[in-house]
């Protein structure tokens, strides 16, 4: 895959915008990770106060590393303009959303923690519109545009 140095596509787009949101708070994350909390929803509690055993920290640090990995693998497939990455990722961005709204609903998350979720499910359906309308635009140009008939060759 040849990479651009920009997006080439509006469903790239969507994706390096999300993949630059998801690499920074990942950043955030693992620089200042009671700022992400807070961010968040969270109350950050000092380390001094922490019960022996509370691993949160750790989570945070895996968490936040897990988004800077995806926010790169979402900028690299936009610079790709690898599209079946960017159909694959609607359907589990949706699931995220799902599972984060639910984990809020519950009382599992706080209420910011919705946010996070809404930032999963609002990106994942303006890159499904963004893929849609990109389908309807191919479909709509006349068929010698698509390619059906190259320079040089005989229709018969």
């Amino acid at each position: 895959m040849r990479l651009s140095s920009r997006p080439r596509s509006l469903s790239g787009w969507t994706m390096a915008v999300f993949g630059l949101l998801a690499t920074s708070l990942g950043v955030v994350g693992l620089a200042a990770p009671d700022v992400l909390l807070t961010v968040m929803g969270f109350v950050p509690i000092p380390d001094a106060r922490r019960a022996e055993g509370d691993h949160t920290p750790v989570f945070l640090t895996a968490s936040s590393m897990a988004a800077v990995n995806m926010g790169a693998y979402y900028v690299l497939a936009a610079l790709a303009d690898w599209r079946a990455f960017f159909r694959w990722t609607v359907p589990f961005r949706l699931l995220t959303c799902a599972v984060f709204t639910a984990a809020v609903a519950t009382g599992r998350a706080p209420a910011g923690f919705l946010g996070v979720g809404l930032w999963e499910g609002l990106g994942a359906l303006a890159t499904a519109a963004a893929l849609r309308h990109e389908r309807r635009a191919v479909t709509r140009r006349p068929a010698a545009a698509r390619g059906a008939s190259r320079p040089g060759t005989s229709a018969g």
